[in-house]
């Protein structure tokens, strides 16, 4: 890892520059991916099934609006594996206009309002339609001066069984993140997803994992979820491992994935992404009923958190992740984006608790000191 952090001025320089790009490391693997383009080479979609015949590196929201679009950033340099600053040349890629600041900050939200949020949510599914809905919260951390290409290359290096990237997109600015949740990838032959839900800490022992009826019921909606959507496009033989555990990060969750021959849907990719996202997993369940609820209820626009991100038919792979575990980079802040799924079973103090959790995979990186934080004292980023 130490040849990989002389990269972190590469990286820290080209965001100066105003250049789009996307840097990645896949799951367990030690390559440092990278997508390079002009500011010609963006293209911006109001649809999701637009990416059909496209390639690049896609980044896409959880709700595509007007200012966040479906990002996708066509290559002028690809690198499978970036190794040396000498294998690239910056100085003829054409910057773009620097995403002016927005106007709404960071929406704090405390742990008083949180746990009334997830009551009422909880009153609202035991009284209504709703299963399952996901509610999320940013979370503010005053930036310092430390370079973003060295807290990407140290991300990496703590949780190296995530899909771990930075980007520095126009309509989006900076994003950092390390998700461990596939949405779709292929090795060419058969794709793959995942069904992901249920959160505990991680042990670093040989102890066993024991997972609740609500952890077990709610990836269980998930399950379900994307065997309704094989039916729909004509996918009835499938092979699945799990529910099983993975540890991510300072986490685990439950975890069950699917594979599939990859004729069936390469003809008609954006159109079944454009039905699998967003997943129960990061929305709930109805969708739409889920969807409205978290319009209604969160007190921030999510933007590209709980979206998606990946290399799109580069070299004619897919490999899509959902926007988990994830922070948007402003010129004073790192806004942390945490959030968990609610049923008729959960327990507001455990919710609270469990993205708390989930948060510390970033703040690891970013401020350990504020790790041992539990949101019952002064702590003024209710951790």
């Amino acid at each position: 890892m130490a040849n990989k952090l002389l990269l972190a001025p590469v990286f820290d320089q080209i965001i100066q520059n105003q250049i789009a790009f996307a840097a990645w490391f896949d799951p367990m693997d030690q390559r440092l991916g990278i997508v390079v383009g002009n500011a010609s080479d963006v293209k911006l979609f109001d649809r999701f099934d637009q990416l059909n015949g496209e390639a690049g590196f896609v980044f896409a929201p959880y709700r595509i609006t007007g200012q966040y679009p479906v990002i996708l950033l066509k290559p002028a340099i690809y690198l499978e594996d970036l190794i040396s600053v000498d294998q690239v040349d910056f100085s003829n890629i054409e910057p773009f206009s620097k995403k002016s600041a927005d106007n709404e900050h960071c929406k704090t939200c405390t742990k008083e309002e949180y746990l009334h949020t997830i009551k009422e949510t909880v009153s609202a599914i035991r009284g209504g339609d709703l299963s399952k809905v996901i509610i999320s919260r940013q979370i503010p951390v005053k930036r310092s001066e430390r370079s973003l290409g060295g807290i990407f290359i140290q991300l990496h290096d703590q949780t190296p069984n995530a899909f771990t990237y930075l980007v520095n997109l126009p309509a989006a600015g900076i994003w950092m993140g390390a998700t461990p949740e596939v949405l779709l990838k292929s090795d060419g032959q058969f794709f793959e997803t995942v069904s992901l839900a249920g959160t505990q800490v991680r042990k670093y022992d040989s102890e066993d994992y024991y997972w609740n009826t609500k952890d077990i019921e709610e990836q269980a909606f998930i399950s379900r979820y994307m065997l309704e959507l094989f039916y729909c496009f004509d996918i009835h033989k499938y092979r699945t491992i799990g529910p099983e555990t993975l540890e991510s990060g300072k986490v685990a969750h439950l975890k069950t994935s699917f594979f599939f021959a990859a004729e069936k849907i390469e003809k008609c990719l954006g159109n079944f992404i454009a039905e699998l996202h967003p997943t129960p997993a990061v929305c709930g369940l109805p969708k739409e009923l889920a969807d409205e609820f978290i319009l209604k209820n969160e007190k921030h626009d999510r933007k590209y958190y709980t979206g998606y991100l990946g290399p799109w038919k580069l070299n004619q792979q897919v490999n899509l992740f959902v926007n988990l575990r994830c922070m948007e980079v402003t010129g004073d802040e790192f806004i942390l984006y945490a959030g968990g799924g609610i049923t008729a079973k959960s327990i507001p103090e455990r919710e609270w608790d469990e993205i708390n959790q989930k948060a510390k995979t970033l703040l690891s990186v970013i401020a350990p000191e504020l790790q041992g934080q539990n949101g019952h004292g002064d702590d003024p980023y209710q951790i």
